[in-house]
């Protein structure tokens, strides 16, 4: 009754597998980790040197990889990545494009 959506009959297998899937889980979340304080050290880089802020420069790149460190975070710190997390991902996404287009709404209106 224990392992009801197990893949066999042997719970020791599916112990194995279930060990090897959390360690590669675990050693992605790592590498995403990594490289989203590597982002975070490029944007204060950023804004320290002096030369790179001609022409308005350091914002708009701030804001890209802040853009990269949500799509990191959303997918696997909050496992999107994951079977069965279809729907959320997809709620969610559309929300953020449902709010792209308000605020590209908005702006345009105030130009115009």
């Amino acid at each position: 009754m224990a392992n009801i959506n197990s893949s066999s009959e042997n719970p020791k297998v599916d112990l194995q597998y279930r060990r090897k899937k959390n360690a590669e889980d675990m050693k992605k979340q790592v590498v995403s980790f990594v490289l989203m304080i590597f982002l975070t050290l490029i944007a204060f880089a950023a804004v320290g040197f002096e030369e790179l802020s001609f022409g308005h420069f350091v914002v708009p790149f701030i804001v890209v990889l802040a853009a990269i460190q949500v799509v990191f975070q959303l997918y696997y710190f909050m496992h999107m990545s994951h079977k069965g997390h279809e729907q959320p991902t997809l709620f969610l996404f559309s929300g953020v494009l449902v709010a792209l287009l308000t605020v590209a709404a908005m702006m345009t209106l105030v130009w115009w």
